[in-house]
């Protein structure tokens, strides 16, 4: 079922058991409309985490951190500024034209950890970096400061700020990722926005701001400078957050110069339907909208534009109700896909990790702006299957993708040369575990708090005085307690307990007397005048359940409570080559047998799970493992007749990739950039849900791959219904073959094979690859590049 599925049912339902229970003295049933119309998470300074596996992920990342050398980081701010740097440059995109973007990230991810932990060292750092900014900002003398870069022309690499003025003149060379050079330039500047903000939210730093207005006053210029059509071809390249970056400058200044900017950066492409509820989203790249959809929000907020606002929230309810997996996560290969299409998009680069990361902001501000919680639900299971999924636990390093394909495993970042956005993002994910465990109600009336994840923590009510403890087994275990610790000066509050949307059944107990909580919009709420020691106790019915796949009743996921389980298909070390795990019958879990009592652990037999029986744990913690999280679903008629086909395209599917060398996806930002790929009058496509590349008349696109001695064999998809192309393909410079497309076979794709004679592979560990029109033609568009070995029998395939 959809991530939001509405919970007006199951609350009816779970009233009426509630309502048998006792209600001991001095408890009381509230009112209807109880609960406020605003809500605000505690101080994540104000929680503590107790122990458990947040904590240790904290703790880990904080690690990390202090690994990781500041000076390295501004190694090209102060090479931009004609400052001689302090430390050489990272690897990965801190050595391409994103350089600086995981700065930004960096200050928030310490400013974050100093508020979860108390790290002074954290703050010491956040200091020393604003500091040398505030330097590096005066010796270039115009409030710019940042440490991207651009490629020219030429080839050669230079100071990103070349860019703004090109700009500013009205020369604008915009991609999905690409502005006159330079790799989505404002959503680097974005990112450090936002570590400066949390550089003085958190860290009390007096000169993050100044430093963030300077900068943002030379963007501001710059804006100033475009036209509306300009503006609009500038922010086709991926923006970031940028909206929300001016949007919060304006919260904390007063000065509305910088709304004014915030409402201006407005994508039409992708925000004109969605303000007009349509969901266009398919074959856009996924976290590239997200972002602006968390800024559209903040606007909404500051100025009240309720257009905005649901917008923010139409966008929320498509994604997670209908692109989004049973983890929580959304876009395959980084891109939306149509809605409901999620078992056509089963793959091994599912997820991105940042997709994640903004959808929980997201989530986040459409909370405060009206609690319910339905949309905690979504937020807890992104958080325990998603979020914790991409941080290895013991070595801190994180994933980009999150495969969901039978047999995949995950990919980890490494120390000091990978840097994706998605390491960034990780490293604020795993710093910031308990901001979203309780929240107060913000407004008039008594006051009330919500405890939205059942995470061990400690936490200080500042509102009333309150200190509370949250012990639990949960996700694995069926049990919460939290315990008052002291009840502040007065002690009359409410405790909003979320219930699940999935639970069959709950109880609450106050000092193991049984409660009658009144239920509304997702929380179990008892009010009182508490004392201290008083313990306030939920147990949740647990059990191993299906959940259908939006679009594809055949296709399911199974969860225990909030986590989503797994098939254990080996270790990650070892080639899986079984089957696509299946279930067989009527009911298959009837036939499941759970672990020990309050474990997440169960088997099903051989007798319904075929190939054959299944251990299922969390996914999440499938850190060194192969795993399967979804599966086909048929009657014992329905398997017989499939299994042949299924093993036999399989089998077909196992001897394509065995034969395989190398396999490129055109079209995608980190495919693209991990072959080298070069172009010029070049633009990636998407036509009917496949990315691809053309390049036009005068243009090339050319990428390297590698090879192995011997003769090989160049695969290339295309559109069957193309109109007229003809182009050519290069191996290392000399043509290997010739093209020509005319609707060769119109209504589908088709890929054409091109022998490689084994003189290209002679002494050679890998070729530059060109596709370059013949006269006015355009070359491709190309779907896919695959390069493989002969059959066995030495066909060409």
């Amino acid at each position: 079922m959809p991530l939001n599925t509405p919970r007006r049912q199951f609350v009816k339902g779970l009233g009426a058991t509630a309502a048998l229970a006792t209600v001991p003295r001095g408890v009381h049933a509230v009112t209807g409309g109880a609960l406020p119309a605003r809500a605000r998470p505690l101080p994540l300074a104000a929680v503590r985490l107790l122990p458990g596996p947040m904590l240790d992920a904290v703790l880990t990342n904080t690690e990390y951190l202090h690994r990781l050398e500041p000076d390295r980081l501004l190694h090209n701010f102060y090479t931009g500024a004609g400052l001689p740097p302090k430390g050489e440059v990272y690897g990965g995109w801190e050595g391409d034209t994103i350089a600086g973007h995981t700065l930004g990230h960096y200050l928030s991810a310490l400013s974050l950890t100093h508020a979860q932990t108390g790290d002074s060292e954290s703050c010491r750092r956040v200091q020393y970096i604003v500091d040398e900014l505030q330097r590096i900002q005066a010796q270039r003398g115009d409030g710019y400061v940042a440490g991207l870069t651009r490629k020219r022309p030429d080839g050669t690499i230079a100071d990103g700020q070349e860019i703004f003025p090109e700009i500013m003149r009205g020369e604008i060379i915009s991609g999905g990722f690409d502005l006159n050079g330079a790799w989505a330039p404002l959503y680097t500047i974005h990112k450090l926005f936002a570590g400066l903000l949390d550089a003085q939210h958190y860290c009390g730093v007096s000169n993050a701001l100044p430093v963030a207005l300077g900068f943002a006053s030379y963007l501001e210029k710059v804006f100033l400078a475009l036209s509306d059509e300009q503006l609009q071809q500038v922010l086709a390249c991926e923006y970031g957050g940028l909206n929300e970056s001016f949007a919060e400058f304006y919260a904390r200044t007063g000065d509305a110069r910088w709304l004014a900017v915030a409402r201006r950066l407005y994508d039409q492409r992708v925000l004109d339907p969605l303000m007009a509820g349509r969901d266009e989203l398919a074959n856009f790249h996924a976290n590239t909208q997200v972002p602006k959809l968390v800024g559209l929000a903040r606007i909404a907020e500051l100025d009240g534009d309720r257009e905005r606002a649901g917008a923010a929230r139409f966008f929320w309810q498509r994604v997670t109700g209908h692109h989004s997996y049973v983890i929580g996560g959304n876009a395959d290969r980084e891109y939306f896909f149509e809605p409901d299409r999620i078992a056509d998009h089963i793959t091994e680069q599912t997820c991105e990790h940042c997709n994640s990361y903004n959808m929980l902001r997201l989530t986040r501000r459409l909370y405060g702006q009206r609690p319910d919680a339905a949309l905690f639900d979504y937020y807890e299971r992104t958080h325990l299957n998603h979020i914790m999924a991409a941080q290895h636990p013991e070595t801190g390093m994180f994933t980009y993708m999150t495969p969901l394909m039978a047999g995949s495993a995950r990919e980890y970042s490494t120390p000091f040369d990978s840097f994706w956005c998605c390491v960034g993002s990780g490293m604020e994910s795993h710093a910031k575990h308990g901001e979203s465990i309780f929240w107060e109600g913000e407004g008039g009336g008594d006051p009330v708090l919500f405890v939205n994840q059942y995470i061990p923590a400690q936490a200080g009510w500042a509102a009333t005085g309150a200190r509370l403890r949250l012990q639990t087994t949960y996700p694995h275990g069926a049990d919460s307690t939290l315990e008052v610790l002291t009840p502040g000066s007065d002690g009359a509050f409410t405790l909003a307990l979320r219930i699940p949307g999935w639970a069959e059944g709950f109880t609450v107990k106050l000092n193991g007397e049984p409660v009658a909580p009144l239920l509304e919009a997702g929380y179990a709420l008892v009010t009182r005048r508490w004392n201290a020691g008083d313990r306030l106790a939920l147990h949740l019915t647990l059990s191993l359940r299906e959940e259908v796949t939006p679009g594809d009743a055949s296709t399911v996921a199974l969860l225990h409570g909030p986590l989503v389980m797994a098939a254990d298909l080996g270790p990650a070390s070892d080639v899986y080559e079984g089957m696509v795990p299946a279930l067989v019958g009527e009911a298959p879990l009837e036939k499941a047998v759970q672990g020990d009592s309050g474990t997440a652990a169960y088997r099903i037999s051989a007798e319904v799970a075929r190939p054959g029986a299944l251990s299922l744990v969390p996914f999440y913690s499938q850190y060194e493992r192969r795993s399967a999280v979804y599966f086909r679903r048929f009657s014992e008629s329905q398997w017989t007749e499939e299994e042949a086909a299924l093993v036999a395209a399989q089998r077909a599917e196992r001897e394509l990739a065995a034969r395989s060398v190398a396999v490129i996806h055109l079209g995608e930002m980190q495919p693209e950039r991990d072959c080298n790929l070069t172009s010029e009058i070049s633009y990636p496509v998407v036509y009917r849900g496949r990315h691809g590349r053309d390049a036009r008349m005068q243009g090339f696109f050319e990428f390297d791959l590698p090879v192995v001695p011997g003769e090989l064999i160049l695969q290339a998809t295309y559109w069957g219904g193309e109109r007229r192309r003809k182009f050519r393909i290069l191996l290392d410079g000399e043509e290997l073959a010739r093209q020509e497309l005319e609707a060769p076979q119109p209504g589908e794709f088709m890929t054409v094979s091109y022998p490689v004679p084994e003189p290209f592979t002679r002494n050679r560990q890998q070729v530059r690859v060109r596709f370059e029109p013949i006269g006015r033609h355009t070359a491709g568009p190309v779907f896919g590049i695959r390069l493989l070995r002969p059959s066995v029998a030495g066909a060409s395939s």
